[in-house]
């Protein structure tokens, strides 16, 4: 059984804190803003949650550039991506410089302890999208995903994408692999498998194609690879294959989504897809209980050993 404390408590009566840690002081602000109307949750206790679920993040976040995907007005509020970091910043932040198509190098945030992390969520970034592959190589992921997405036509259940997801992980198994597999908090599921760092990030993508397009045509009742949405059939689950592309990032692990009951994107043990849950089982109220209770269902993704070398079936 995993226990930890609890790393920080957010002031409850304030408006605005300024905590120092690490040595670092960062400012928090609109504390009492409602995030999530529908259950009355405030940035504060979005704040409070990554805080609480920092110890088993981090080591997820660390040396990875960070896309801010930003709420200001909350999960029901407009959003917008933001790739550089904005200024003014804190001296202390660590960034990561990443060439763009543009031409233009653009120096993305990094979140590689709990000041950073909650700098960054003060901004408003209810889920956090990082980096497939760390900064010393941004051409190389360390792990390969496919976001298993229900088709909107045809009210796909969850539990079609649990099904899903019992599908791909035997085909990855088959190869030698040991997928992974977490809700995304919001629809669907995703599945990541830890590889030996080597193949670029478009051969990576490369693999990811024609495995999803080998398992929609084996399973076209279940399954499709469609690309273009007004092509995709009804009542399938997308192998979402395009999230390997360049740039491309999905919610992290432990990420509140922007959905009405604040549910979080949430590892789960292949018993509990093959018994079956449901994505609001897991939300901010319960997860960091949950970890408390079963440690980091992941950390075979940080692993040095296990990883799966990619360039075995190039």
């Amino acid at each position: 059984m995993a226990t930890t404390r609890r790393a920080l408590t957010i002031p409850k009566d304030e408006t605005e804190a300024e905590l120092t840690l690490g040595g670092r002081r960062v400012k928090l602000t609109n504390l009492g803003k409602i995030f999530w109307p529908a259950r009355a949750i405030t940035k504060r206790q979005l704040l409070q949650y990554y805080a609480d679920v920092s110890p088993w993040l981090l080591p997820h976040l660390r040396d990875r550039a960070m896309v801010m995907k930003r709420y200001p007005n909350g999960a029901n509020g407009k959003c917008f991506f933001m790739k550089r970091v904005p200024e003014p910043h804190p001296d202390w932040l660590e960034t990561c410089s990443i060439d763009h198509k543009s031409g233009n190098v653009i120096a993305f945030p990094v979140i590689n302890d709990l000041a950073s992390l909650l700098w960054v969520v003060n901004l408003g970034c209810i889920d956090l999208n990082q980096w497939y592959a760390r900064c010393d190589d941004v051409d190389r992921p360390d792990y390969l995903h496919f976001d298993l997405d229900p088709v909107k036509k045809g009210g796909v259940t969850f539990r079609k994408v649990l099904d899903a997801a019992l599908v791909v992980r035997d085909a990855l198994e088959s190869l030698g692999t040991k997928p992974l597999v977490k809700t995304t908090g919001s629809a669907g599921a995703h599945m990541y498998v830890p590889i030996v760092r080597g193949p670029t990030q478009k051969q990576v993508w490369t693999f990811a194609k024609a495995l999803a397009h080998a398992l929609a045509a084996k399973h076209p009742k279940l399954l499709t690879a469609e690309y273009r949405v007004a092509e995709r059939p009804a009542g399938r689950v997308l192998v979402d294959y395009n999230q390997n592309a360049w740039g491309r990032t999905l919610a992290s692990i432990y990420s509140p989504r922007p959905r009405p009951r604040a549910s979080v994107s949430t590892p789960l043990t292949w018993k509990e897809v093959e018994k079956g849950v449901k994505i609001e089982d897991f939300r901010i109220d319960n997860v960091p209980t949950r970890l408390r209770k079963l440690g980091d269902l992941w950390k075979p993704l940080l692993a040095a050993r296990g990883r799966f070398d990619l360039e075995r079936v190039l």
